[in-house]
């Protein structure tokens, strides 16, 4: 997997959060986030957010955004100037109607649309209940559990042979990353 970029994944939420008119619940992001994530993988080999994923006890989740969405940390700089901290309900909103620009492609747009329009109007709790049907998902208790981009591509009939292509793009573009200084 690629080092995670917080430019990436804030302008990932935040064009969830505008198709939504702005403002959503967490776990109801964390779990758009997560099929967009898990069907740019099914279709092109790579994620959209470069994040990691854990399954946790309301599902899978974007593990890096999860943690921008709870924390104040001075850090996570970029995420603040887009995205409000928790508000009552848990849920967050945009500042403003603008996005980080130059961060998403064309295709990840329409994939974040696509995803959106198929599960945008569910709410959160059967947004979550959804989310425990799928194979990578193994419920940690109170705890977390990591999930793999390999189970993540199994859970969808990958092929052996195209999981260990995207694998190894993956880490092509982590060394990549490194070598170019990283994000």
């Amino acid at each position: 997997m690629s080092i995670f970029n917080q430019e990436k994944s804030t302008a990932a939420a935040a064009y969830m959060l505008r198709l939504r008119g702005g403002r959503m619940s967490y776990l109801k992001l964390i779990k758009l986030l997560y099929l967009s994530d898990r069907e740019a993988l099914n279709r092109w080999g790579f994620n959209i957010t470069t994040d990691r994923y854990v399954s946790m006890e309301h599902g899978p989740v974007v593990s890096n955004t999860y943690d921008l969405m709870i924390s104040d940390d001075v850090q996570h700089e970029f995420w603040a100037q887009y995205i409000t901290p928790p508000l009552g309900n848990y849920e967050i909103a945009l500042k403003s109607d603008a996005i980080p620009e130059g961060q998403l492609s064309r295709a990840e747009e329409r994939l974040l649309s696509e995803i959106y329009g198929t599960f945008g109007t569910w709410n959160r709790w059967k947004l979550r209940d959804y989310t425990h049907t799928l194979p990578e998902w193994k419920d940690p208790g109170h705890s977390s559990v990591p999930i793999s981009v390999r189970e993540i591509l199994k859970a969808q009939d990958c092929s052996e042979e195209e999981i260990v292509d995207v694998l190894s793009d993956l880490s092509s573009a982590e060394k990549a990353d490194c070598l170019l200084g990283g994000r």
